[in-house]
């Protein structure tokens, strides 16, 4: 069992930066890659980010990418999601997954572990 729990969230005026957290507990951290899912009222949950086990292989969602950058450190069992040039649509509760599996990362179905999930409002 991998136990993650997200901070940071908040509102911010658009232009501005957030940075996420999600704290892991139980299993080794570095069993698992990790990735950033987002969802809005009345949309699906979508792939924002992800991470390998390693921090050296990070992937994006083209909506985010050049914005926003995953890290981790493995030595606090913590990633991390920085959000800048924050836009109206990046509004939606956001939510760190772990997953054993380094293939087809951008799907929700792959990952086995979810936080609770952090809201983050972008205001024009």
């Amino acid at each position: 069992q991998v136990q993650l729990v997200e901070s940071g969230g908040g509102l911010v005026q658009a232009g501005g930066s957030l940075r996420l957290s999600c704290a892991a507990s139980g299993r080794a951290f570095t069993s698992y890659h990790m990735g950033w899912f987002r969802q809005a009222p009345g949309k699906e949950r979508e792939f924002v980010a992800f991470i390998n086990w390693s921090g050296i292989s990070t992937d994006y969602a083209d909506s985010v990418k050049g914005r926003f950058t995953a890290s981790r450190d493995n030595a606090k069992n913590t990633v991390y999601l920085q959000m800048n040039s924050l836009k109206p649509e990046d509004t939606a509760v956001y939510y760190c997954a772990a997953s054993p599996y380094g293939s087809v990362w951008y799907s929700p179905d792959k990952y086995n572990y979810w936080g609770q999930g952090t809201q983050v409002t972008v205001s024009s």
